[in-house]
């Protein structure tokens, strides 16, 4: 991406520059090797207080720049900058204090859960690891609170995760990341697995957190209309490049990237009369290339096209 598309306004919160993440997979029976490029070169930035978007089809990369931008995974090439330092080349003895500044919600509330532990257990161990609430009854106040903040009674605190809903268990993972008080949370697809009446309320939740804390968030999703509705700038993913990056209504009202309108035009509309007579764009992925090093060009103000 170019250098523009990572530069405007006051200095970002998170800066993701040229980012790689490649993996070398051996062939059948042992035989060659070849080299799944994930991700492949991506850049955006993330101002403070706001929720920027990120979406694609499964094994587009999303999920893999979440943890590359927490470190979770280590990047093949590029840098990330976290309040303008550089946290790429950082030991791993040195992100202790960064993580407590970047946390993740996943998607799955139950697989996220150690099923050994009580969830106020698992809601008080960052705070352990931390040191901060050395004292036993000081912990058991914070998680109270936590869970209030997050609409749970905090007499469940005693409970294992097979005692709870999906809604509650993610109300539960989202606790334990405010719990050290981030600037920037990773939702990687936290609604995915719910019901429909439940995402709404994850949803209502993210946003209440965000006015009280001034929250940062990457929004890994798949619903593009829940995208929509929260974030201000999205950028879209297609094997392992972000194809298209802009102002939210302007992704969704003038997109130029063939595979952003097709994605768009998948987009259930809750209307059966027009949902009847309407056809999704094709895409043919193998008829688009782009070169390596190729350029995004700026469409619009803050509008980005890989053309």
């Amino acid at each position: 991406m170019t250098a523009p598309a990572i530069a405007q306004g006051p200095a970002p919160l998170l800066a993701v520059e040229n980012l790689k993440r490649h993996y070398v997979t051996r062939g059948f029976l042992g035989r060659g090797s070849y080299t799944v490029k994930a991700v492949d070169g991506i850049s955006f930035a993330i101002a403070r207080g706001e929720t920027f978007g990120l979406v694609g089809e499964s094994g587009s990369g999303k999920s893999t720049t979440g943890r590359l931008v927490l470190r979770l995974e280590e990047p093949s090439a590029g840098r990330v900058r976290f309040d303008g330092a550089d946290i790429t080349a950082l030991p791993q003895s040195a992100l202790k204090p960064v993580r407590r500044r970047m946390q993740i919600v996943f998607q799955d509330p139950y697989a996220a859960l150690n099923p050994r532990m009580t969830v106020g257990d698992f809601v008080a161990e960052p705070l352990i690891v931390h040191g901060l609430a050395p004292a036993r009854s000081e912990r058991e106040d914070r998680v109270a609170a936590l869970f209030r903040k997050v609409g749970l009674d905090p007499r469940f605190a005693g409970r294992y995760p097979h005692q709870f809903s999906g809604g509650q268990r993610q109300r539960v993972g989202i606790a334990r990341a405010i719990a050290l008080e981030p600037d920037l949370i990773v939702a990687d697809e936290p609604i995915t697995a719910l019901d429909v009446s439940i995402q709404a309320q994850i949803v209502n939740l993210f946003q209440d957190l965000q006015e009280e804390h001034g929250l940062a968030y990457l929004f890994i999703a798949h619903d593009l209309s829940m995208v929509r509705y929260l974030c201000r700038r999205v950028a879209v993913m297609w094997r392992g490049r972000i194809v298209e990056l802009g102002p939210t209504d302007a992704i969704f009202e003038d997109a130029r990237h063939p595979y952003t309108r097709s994605l768009l035009s998948s987009v259930p509309i809750p209307d059966p009369d027009q949902e009847r007579g309407r056809q999704p764009l094709p895409f043919d992925p193998d008829a688009l290339r782009h070169a390596p090093d190729q350029p995004m060009v700026e469409v619009g103000a803050g509008h980005f096209v890989l053309a």
